[in-house]
C-alpha cells in the first residue's frame, strides 16, 4: 500500500492573494511535484507583520493565534515569501513562556519554511524543464536573506533549468527600499534606494528580474516601468514552475 503523502499547508500571503495569485498556483504545482499533498487553509489571513512592525503587539498576537490554529495539523507550512515566513518565526516573542500559545508558536516556527529553501531540500528532480530561455538576475530580499538564510537555494533551483543563465547584479543583497511600512514612512529614502537598485538591475541586461518576495518585486517593477527599463519582474516560483505566460509584475498590476 502506498504511503500517504506528507501534508503541506500553503501560506499564500496577502500580496499573492490580492495582486499575484499566479505565485500561489506556481507554489502548489512545485510542492506537488516534490511529492506533497498541498492544502490552502481558508482561515489564514495576514501574517501580522505590519502590526508587529508598528508596535501593535496585541493585534499581532491575535493574528498569530488565528494563523497557528489555521495551520494546526500540517507537517509543514510553506510560503512564497521570506518576509511572511520570517514573521511566523517571530510568533514565540508575542507570548510568555508559561502561556500555552508560546509552545504552539514554537511548534509552528519549527514547521514553517520559505518555499525555495524547502524545495531545494525536497524537490528531487535534477532537471526542471521550462519554456523560458534567457538571462535572469536575482534580488535577495532582506527578510529571507537575513532572517532565514535564503541565498543559495533559489540559485541552486534555477541552475537545474538548462535554459536559464544567472547574471548577478551588483549589491544583490542590498535592500530595494520597500521594507513594508518603511516606504510609507520614509518615501524619499525609499525612492533613492530603489533607484540605486534599478541601476544595478539595468546594468545586467537580464531578461528577467527574479525575487522571492512580492513586496520587493512590486516596488522594483514599478520603478523599472517608470524608468522605461524593459526588464520584466517575476517571482522565482513562476519560472521554476514554467508559469510565465501571464503579464509580468508591474504590467497587469498597479505596482508600488
Amino acid at each position: 500500500m502506498a504511503q500517504p503523502r506528507p501534508r503541506v499547508g500553503l501560506f499564500v500571503t496577502c500580496l499573492a492573494d490580492m495582486f499575484r495569485p499566479e505565485v500561489a498556483f506556481a507554489s502548489v504545482k512545485l510542492l506537488e511535484l516534490a511529492g506533497f499533498d498541498v492544502k490552502v487553509p481558508q482561515r489564514q489571513t495576514c501574517c501580522g507583520q505590519p502590526a508587529f512592525n508598528s508596535g501593535d503587539r496585541e493585534d499581532t498576537a491575535d493574528i498569530a493565534r488565528q494563523t497557528i490554529d489555521a495551520f494546526d495539523g500540517f507537517e509543514y507550512v510553506v510560503g512564497p515569501s521570506g518576509s511572511c515566513i520570517g514573521m511566523l518565526h517571530h510568533y514565540p516573542e508575542l507570548f510568555e513562556e508559561n502561556d500555552p500559545w508560546y509552545q504552539r508558536a514554537l511548534n509552528l516556527k519549527s514547521r514553517a519554511f520559505e518555499i525555495t529553501s524547502f524545495l531545494a531540500e525536497h524537490l528531487k528532480q535534477e532537471t526542471l524543464e521550462g519554456a523560458f530561455k534567457g538571462t535572469v538576475t536575482y534580488h535577495d530580499s532582506c527578510s529571507g536573506l537575513r532572517e532565514l538564510g535564503v541565498k543559495k537555494q533559489p540559485r541552486e533551483l534555477l541552475s537545474r533549468m538548462p535554459g536559464v543563465q544567472i547574471c548577478e547584479m551588483e549589491e544583490a543583497e542590498t535592500c530595494c527600499g520597500f521594507g513594508g511600512t518603511f516606504c510609507v514612512k520614509y518615501p524619499d529614502i525609499s525612492n533613492r534606494m530603489v533607484s540605486n537598485k534599478v541601476e544595478n538591475i539595468r546594468a545586467t541586461n537580464a531578461d528577467l528580474l527574479l525575487g522571492g518576495d512580492l513586496g520587493c518585486l512590486l516596488n522594483m517593477a514599478g520603478k523599472l516601468k517608470r524608468e522605461g527599463v524593459e526588464i520584466e519582474a517575476r517571482h522565482v516560483v513562476e519560472v521554476l514552475a514554467d508559469m510565465i505566460q501571464t503579464p509580468a509584475i508591474g504590467d497587469a498590476e498597479q505596482s508600488a
